[in-house]
């Protein structure tokens, strides 16, 4: 791993594992891209660059007439001298122009990895697992410098980028546009997936052809969504799972995104991801400075399956951080299904006892504890315990689990104001709103302007005064609708469209500080399911609730879409009743597990209800899913078949000395007189043997890769295998 700099060239190369990435500084200071791929020695840029004119493509450089920005690879572009493709960034001045002109100054190279001011990243523990390329450009005319950071991984094939905008001349300045990252690919055969949904129906796979034009996606909600995660990749069109080249691109963050691709007239690709530039605006004083999010680029010469392991690597052991990181999460069980609001001491104590006959080492105590709330139109921000339900409030409650044997978690949504709240009668400017205009309720409530510190200070104060009132070991973080009237009552007109990435600040700063301050809970985020499953939140809290759809059937798609970026330990999952409250389909309990146990293993149900046949059942599940959790929540994962692509399921994971593996395969719907099946694995060490549990036959890796298992013979729909592999 290297970052090396040829000062006769002025050209830039980046190693990581099995990656280069080439830079080069070309006529009077403008930073093309030549090259990003497998690693190569060096490179000739001339090999690559070629300097041409495209017709009625007006000259920047009049001195020069052989080449024109709009047929130049570049690494940050703007708009309006000569290039007609999407801009990265884009700057008014105080003329009202927005014309800039942005030239390379200065370099630095500099062990590890800086971090980030206010804003998730990435990060390394030693200086040497990583460098960094500072890159200078700047625009003398108006005093205006960028950053350009390129961090290069030692041991991944892992690129970062991120840039700092800083106003040094004596106007201010306006953002109107700040991505993290461009850059030109010379040519467009590519096929672009994404992981796009809805409420429910997460993260599914999208994948098409580029055509010339624009391909895009974004949110424009506040939050990174349930309709669109802030991903893209661009792939080699026969590119599979396990062959062809596979250009990754995730955004660390939360908030509104925008993701695209363009083709041009010259089927050259330029792809850009960042906040989105869509009601967006930033102020920029005079010696202010302003800072992207980061940007994780992965590429794989191995198809779709090697950068999904990058991703869950890196952000499992370098995004992800504190005491949970490396330790292996609970099996817990929450009320919400079991419950909603109706519930009270007893009750909850009931279901608890179940819980610990059957193994299970967690309680979750969901919605309704608090204010007045026995329905979803009171009490949020009144985080006040309703002695009506819990006479002898939180921390008796958690005795009388813990009493059990149980640890003891707690539902919030602290983001969040109901109209009917004291809080919100004593402080109704605290949420966002626009004078004059109707305030648009979702789920009966308002979001809180967090933006503002006042708000932010609150919320860390009423949350940290409960988890100072209990022993509470988990917390589920919830937030619930997506923004609208996104104005702020302590911004002045012209930094009103700061509101929603200063929101996004704001979560930030409050997740850091509580995190901070409570760093034997664990945290879980959620929004209304996977609606803010995004790198950013992750650095704060190492696990999400992936979908408020527990269906077994529909969590087969939505926990393989996810898996594309995130690693199992992100992923909650959770067996739920049958017939399902979502979809109401009837699965079986076995199908339920053994999908549940690909995450973080829970139930989400009435445990006082099940017959003492599910009981037994739900024992061999937990003990089951203890005996292989630190595999599945830790290993590398392998996708051997797909939902997308028919009625079969299977996904493996095996650990890093490849010793064990755990395999599941799933099948939706019967087959009459079916043939026999085979299931081909991935990841095993061709050179040694394995055992499969509860069979005496030695199979060597090679065989189990090459020539597969035989599936059993499965009656009926919603059935499911799973296999335990240990080397001999």
């Amino acid at each position: 791993m290297a970052i090396f700099y040829n000062e006769e060239q002025r050209l830039f190369h980046l190693q990581a594992k099995d990656t280069s990435y080439i830079m080069q500084v070309v006529k009077k200071g403008y930073l093309t891209h030549i090259y990003w791929g497998k690693k190569v020695r060096n490179i000739n840029p001339e090999q690559l660059l070629v300097f041409r004119s495209g017709v009625f493509s007006p000259h920047h450089d009049l001195e020069d007439k052989t080449y024109s920005l709009d047929t130049l690879p570049q690494e940050y572009p703007s708009y309006g001298n000569s290039d007609f493709r999407t801009p990265a960034y884009s700057i008014e001045l105080s003329n009202g122009s927005t014309l800039t002109d942005m030239r390379y100054h200065a370099h630095r190279i500099i062990k590890g990895k800086p971090t980030l001011e206010g804003l998730p990243a990435t990060y390394v523990e030693q200086q040497e697992e990583a460098q960094t390329l500072e890159i200078e450009m700047i625009d003398t005319l108006i005093g205006l410098k960028m950053i350009l950071s390129y961090t290069v991984y030692e041991d991944l094939d892992v690129i970062t980028r991120h840039v700092k905008f800083m106003n040094e001349g004596n106007e201010k300045l306006k953002i109107l546009r700040a991505l993290s990252m461009s850059i030109d690919f010379n040519k467009s055969d590519f096929d672009v997936m994404h992981l796009s949904g809805a409420w429910a129906r997460e993260r599914h796979i999208e994948r098409r052809s580029l055509r010339i034009g624009n391909q895009s996606i974004e949110s424009r909600r506040g939050a990174s969504s349930h309709q669109h995660n802030p991903f893209i990749a661009l792939m080699n069109t026969d590119a599979t799972e396990d062959s062809g080249e596979v250009y990754g691109f995730s955004l660390v963050y939360s908030g509104n995104f925008l993701a695209q691709a363009e083709v041009d007239q010259y089927q050259s690709t330029r792809v850009s991801l960042g906040i989105n530039p869509f009601e967006f605006s930033w102020m920029l004083g005079v010696k202010e400075s302003f800072q992207t999010p980061e940007v994780v680029m992965v590429y794989s010469d191995k198809g779709i399956g090697k950068m999904s392991r990058t991703y869950h690597k890196l952000y499992r052991t370098r995004l992800c951080r504190g005491k949970f990181r490396d330790t292996t999460r609970p099996v817990l069980v929450n009320n919400w299904e079991a419950t909603y609001f109706d519930f009270n001491a007893d009750k909850i104590e009931d279901i608890a006892r179940e819980a610990k006959d059957l193994g299970i080492e967690l309680f979750v105590l969901d919605d309704g504890w608090f204010g007045k709330r026995n329905d979803d139109t009171t009490s949020l921000g009144d985080w006040r315990v309703n002695t009506n339900k819990l006479p002898g409030g939180l921390d008796d409650l958690a005795g009388r689990i813990n009493h059990l044997g149980l640890e003891f978690g707690l539902w919030f949504e602290p983001e969040m104001v109901s109209v009917d709240s004291d809080l919100y009668r004593a402080h109704p400017d605290w949420c966002l709103h626009v004078p004059n205009r109707t305030r648009s309720e979702g789920r009966n409530q308002l979001i809180l302007d967090v933006s503002r510190k006042e708000v932010q200070d609150y919320i860390i104060n009423v949350v940290s005064n409960i988890l100072k009132s209990a022993s509470i070991t988990y917390v589920k973080w919830d937030m619930n609708r997506s923004m609208t009237e996104i104005g702020s009552g302590v911004q002045v007109p012209e930094r009103q469209k700061e509101t929603a990435h200063r929101y996004i600040l704001g979560v930030y700063r409050v997740m850091d500080e509580i995190t901070k301050a409570y760093p034997n809970v664990l945290f879980e985020s959620c929004s209304g399911g996977g609606g803010r499953f995004d790198p950013g939140i992750l650095y704060y809290m190492p696990q999400t609730w992936t979908s408020d759809d527990t269906d077994a059937v529909e969590r087969l798609t939505i926990q393989y879409g996810t898996s594309i970026v995130y690693p199992a330990s992100s992923m909650g999952a959770h067996v739920s009743a049958a017939p399902n409250h979502q979809v109401h389909r009837n699965t079986s309990l076995k199908m339920r597990g053994d999908v549940a146990m690909s995450g973080n293993f829970g139930y989400e149900l009435d445990l006082t209800r099940f017959t003492n046949a599910e009981k037994e059942e739900v024992k061999k599940q937990v003990a089951s899913y203890k005996g292989v959790r630190e595999l599945i929540q830790f290993g590398d994962m392998y996708r051997l078949l797909s939902p997308f692509e028919g009625n079969e399921t299977a996904w493996m994971y095996v650990d890093e000395a490849k010793d064990e593996a755990f395999v599941a395969y799933f099948r939706v719907l019967g087959t009459p007189n079916a043939g026999l099946s085979y299931l081909k694995l991935k990841g095993l060490d061709p050179h040694k043997d394995y055992f499969i549990e509860g069979e005496n036959t030695c199979y060597g890796g090679d065989a189990l890769m090459y020539g597969g298992i035989v599936i059993p013979e499965l009656e009926g729909d919603y059935q499911s295998v799973v296999w335990k592999i240990k080397k001999k």
